[in-house]
């Protein structure tokens, strides 16, 4: 896809792109230095993906002024900033886009790289290369960033893999199924050694695991999955219940159920020390048993609206959808306070954040 512009943004030149934001500021004197980029799946593509799928970016500057990328491609499913690049994953087309930043915005066109088919997920920088998890081929794939080249050497997955982290030693991969859409039934975190290349070790952390952080030398995971009594004659599951749980790699391993009725996300990170898990429309710590602490939680949303949340700058940001035409991005501080609130593109997730650096 080509777009034969470059984005600059400046409410002189720009105003068209540029959204109201009741609680942001702004500066004629001073330029910007720090963008978040939200990416915004659009629309999944069911039957014919042969058109432009909306798949966005939304770039909201320092003082809160919003500019949107469109027409990315079906289901834009994670960036990543890194040494003054952003990287964007589209997985069902397929592809790696590479924008360079600088306090201006983004230059368009950027650099469009095909993974031929894989269907790519997620994705984390070490050393000039991405490593980046796929469904389709299994496995966890490297784009050297010195050449954009992907590597011709895998690391093969034992299922569809999904998130993926670093801890500064090893690469930590969840894998949530075995196969398609089969109820997160996988158990396994992949180990793998970034020095050699090579999967290390699988481990055993129970049904369903999605999102993973480090902190204090251990592994937490977040996990959805689903149970059901069977599958009918059009293949649809009979009585699903949703269950919800945390686990813990650390020097034994730690498995948390919480059933079901426990109104939880996807999400886990570390935030004042702590580790939180996505829960009742907000955030809340878990203890060393791998508790959910609820009078402790932070915000108050739709819990069935909360798609992703992380962390900027001490900030806590939540991406709530209805999956039609409320898409908001909410930034909240540690008291549970919404500062700001932006209207994004569609189907709000992952999140990234540039500042600029001589």
């Amino acid at each position: 896809m080509k777009i034969n512009k470059i984005i600059i943004i400046s409410l002189a030149l720009f105003i068209w792109t540029a959204c109201d934001n009741k609680n942001s500021t702004s500066s004629d004197s001073e330029p910007n230095s720090s963008w978040i980029f939200v990416a915004n799946e659009g629309n999944y593509c069911s039957e014919d993906c042969t058109g432009k799928g909306n798949g966005s970016i939304t770039m909201i500057d320092q003082y809160g002024n919003l500019t949107q990328i469109d027409s990315l491609g079906y289901t834009v499913q994670s960036v990543e900033v890194y040494n003054n690049q952003l990287f964007v994953i589209v997985n069902q087309d397929s592809k790696i886009l590479i924008f360079d930043i600088n306090e201006d915005g983004i230059n368009i066109p950027g650099i469009e790289i095909s993974t031929e088919g894989s269907s790519p997920r997620e994705m984390v920088v070490i050393d000039d290369n991405i490593y980046f998890t796929n469904w389709e081929t299994r496995d966890v794939k490297i784009l050297n960033l010195q050449n954009n080249q992907i590597e011709e050497s895998t690391i093969s997955i034992d299922g569809r893999p999904e998130n993926i982290i670093y801890d500064g030693t090893y690469i930590w991969v969840s894998i949530p199924e075995l196969s398609e859409s089969d109820g997160n039934q996988g158990t396994k975190v992949a180990q793998i050694d970034p020095n050699t290349k090579l999967l290390i070790d699988y481990i055993e952390v129970g049904k369903g695991p999605t999102q993973l952080t480090e902190f204090n030398n251990s592994i937490f995971i977040s996990r959805t999955y689903y149970e059901y009594e069977g599958v009918d004659d059009n293949g649809w599951w009979i009585n699903p219940q949703i269950h919800h749980g945390t686990s813990k790699i650390s020097d034994i391993i730690d498995i948390k159920p919480y059933g079901t009725g426990s109104a939880c996300g996807g999400s886990i990170l570390s935030y004042n020390n702590q580790v939180y898990r996505s829960f009742e429309g907000g955030i809340a710590p878990i203890d060393e048993n791998l508790e959910i602490q609820s009078l402790e939680r932070i915000g108050n949303f739709d819990q069935s609206q909360v798609y992703h949340v992380e962390i900027i700058n001490d900030y806590i940001y939540f991406t709530l959808t209805d999956y039609s035409t409320m898409n908001v991005l909410k930034q909240v501080d540690s008291n549970g306070t919404v500062i700001n609130s932006y209207d994004v593109g569609v189907n709000p997730g992952d999140l990234a954040y540039w500042k600029y650096s001589k």
